[in-house]
């Protein structure tokens, strides 16, 4: 008599604390991106730069909104080399301590009023402190999640890092919309918008918890019976896997130009020169942003089916094609017209976010894919991100906003090419 087989539990089931884990920890980090993100559409200008003209207070503030893009590769390299080393979970905790620290002392800051340069100095410190941290949080989550994954999962795992972006976001701007209808204009930008910083506290105690009961990833364990970690894991790197440096950083940059142009930089235009009000754009930008999370699962269930590499050159393209009517639509007058554009931009922004974590992992092996996958990532943001939303503001002073569409059609192009150059990464490690 044969014993009947137990059924097996469902993939997402099993492995669900991991999948908690990385979505959790991603969502707390870029909360306080987005937080940040938007005090600096909203707040940081006048309140940081008072001695110059409005629209280079709005340019000043986004420069240091890209600050942290420098910081990211910089903190890419250090997590990464201790990812590599010691291993991802450890890693994982030490960026999101920095990464709420950093997040926390934006609250306390003085103006410039009341300390001078030090205040904007200090602004600077702080937004260092968050892209140093996020440089080794996405990495790690992105592992945590992928070499956890059953055959066949791998995209649809990947995206539990990738969902934290849409619901970091929808917390962030939330906050701020609840703010700004329970309190006065003149309240809200006197004290209110720290609060938002503040409570990053208590997410990143949350985060802390959930990543402090989860073990080490099975690949990186099954890696480390067969040969030590290397010395120095960015040596090997460059060394040895620089294409796919090349190739993972040119295609991370079509989705950042397509997420701070609908984010930072919309923001920055509806609440203010638009005209369209500030509590009004919130509310269509967290309703949008559910076009967000649509693309990105949409696009991991696409890439375990056909490949990463298809369905985030369809999110390039399409992000190209959108771009070239992007900013008419932005500026139509039409909170209608104005959701449908931010909410079209936002779901093919999530075709080309939400297939990154698997194919990036791909280009690099395990001894070096901590440092490798967080290199490419940031260094990606800076070329698509951290630009992006300044460059943009500068084409508008000069009334040349319809040329805003150059910026994601040029990203695109560059996330095309990074995808062509990743076949060849990807057959010379399937020969090693």
């Amino acid at each position: 008599m044969h014993t009947p087989l137990k059924p097996q539990p469902h993939p997402l089931r099993q492995n669900a604390r991991i999948l908690l884990a990385a979505l959790v920890g991603t969502s707390v980090e870029f909360y306080d991106y987005y937080v940040f993100a938007t005090a600096t559409a909203l707040v940081f200008g006048p309140m940081f730069f008072p001695k110059v003209a409005p629209s280079v207070q709005q340019i000043a503030a986004f420069m240091v909104f890209g600050g942290a893009f420098i910081a990211r590769p910089v903190g890419a390299i250090a997590f990464g080399h201790f990812g590599d080393r010691i291993g991802r979970k450890s890693t994982l905790v030490a960026s999101l301590m920095l990464m709420g620290a950093s997040t926390v002392a934006v609250a306390f800051l003085p103006s410039y009023e009341q300390a001078g340069l030090l205040a904007p100095v200090l602004l600077c410190i702080c937004r260092f402190g968050q892209g140093f941290g996020l440089g080794g949080e996405w990495g790690g989550a992105a592992l945590l999640a992928v070499e956890y994954a059953p055959p066949g999962w791998k995209a649809r795992f990947g995206c539990a890092p990738q969902l934290g972006a849409p619901v970091g976001f929808l917390c962030a701007n939330g906050l701020f919309l609840i703010l700004g209808l329970t309190m006065s204009d003149a309240d809200f930008k006197a004290w209110g918008w720290r609060v938002p910083f503040l409570l990053s506290a208590l997410l990143v105690a949350i985060g802390l918890w959930v990543r402090l009961k989860i073990a080490e990833t099975p690949e990186f364990q099954e890696a480390l019976k067969h040969e030590a970690p290397p010395a120095v894991p960015l040596g090997v790197l460059l060394k040895d896997h620089w294409r796919g440096l090349l190739a993972g950083s040119a295609g991370v940059v079509a989705c950042f130009a397509l997420f701070y142009l609908s984010t930072a930089f919309a923001l920055a235009q509806g609440a203010g020169p638009l005209g369209y009000g500030r509590q009004n754009f919130l509310a269509v930008q967290l309703a949008a942003n559910l076009f967000l999370t649509a693309g990105i699962i949409a696009a991991a269930i696409w890439s375990d089916r056909y490949s990463e590499g298809k369905v985030l050159a369809w999110g390039a393209g399409l992000g190209a094609v959108i771009g070239l009517f992007f900013w008419a639509g932005l500026s139509s007058g039409h909170l209608a017209v104005t959701f449908v554009t931010l909410s079209v931009t936002l779901f093919v922004m999530g075709m080309s976010y939400g297939p990154l974590t698997g194919w990036l992992t791909e280009l690099f092996p395990v001894s070096v894919r901590y440092s490798g996958i967080s290199m490419a990532f940031n260094a990606g943001g800076i070329i698509g991100g951290a630009f992006t939303p300044g460059l943009a503001q500068s084409l508008v002073d000069r009334h040349m906003g319809n040329f805003i569409g150059l910026l994601p059609a040029v990203a695109g192009v560059v996330t095309l090419i990074g995808i062509g150059w990743a076949r060849g990464q990807r057959a010379r490690l399937a020969l090693a």
